[in-house]
């Protein structure tokens, strides 16, 4: 038999699974779900589900967990971005593994993004594990 994985990544694969049932879901800042979200209420509904609690901004939740360096990167890792809308940590996403994360972005709703992606590249700030 396969080996069991370790329970960290058994519930971030859970934490990516259930974020992408909520693709297409639209964007309404300052909305907390389950119709509508903004960036940081998304990670909150998706880790909430999952009996991991994180505050509500994009900001408080930069302030939790453990720092992870871009090479690092886990599923399920928050990553965070800066200077989008206004100065400072402003966008925050889940890490769903091969460069690439998924988030609720204006106009578009939740959608998967890469991190390669020049404004991403341009926009990061870092990435911290909060999976207990």
């Amino acid at each position: 038999p396969a080996p069991t994985p370790a329970p960290k990544a058994a519930q971030a694969d859970k934490i990516v699974a259930y974020a992408k049932t909520l693709l297409g879901t639209p964007y309404k800042f300052g909305a907390n779900g389950p119709s509508a979200f903004d960036c940081s209420s998304f990670t909150q509904t998706v880790f909430r589900k999952f009996g991991t609690s994180i505050p509500r901004t994009s900001v408080s939740q930069s302030k939790v967990g453990t720092y992870v360096s871009k090479e690092n990167l886990q599923k399920g890792d928050l990553v965070f971005f800066q200077d989008t809308y206004k100065a400072g940590v402003s966008h925050v996403g889940i890490y769903i593994g091969n460069g690439e994360f998924i988030h609720a972005w204006p106009r578009t709703g939740v959608k998967i993004s890469k991190l390669s992606e020049r404004y991403f590249v341009q926009k990061w700030w870092g990435a911290k594990r909060v999976i207990k």
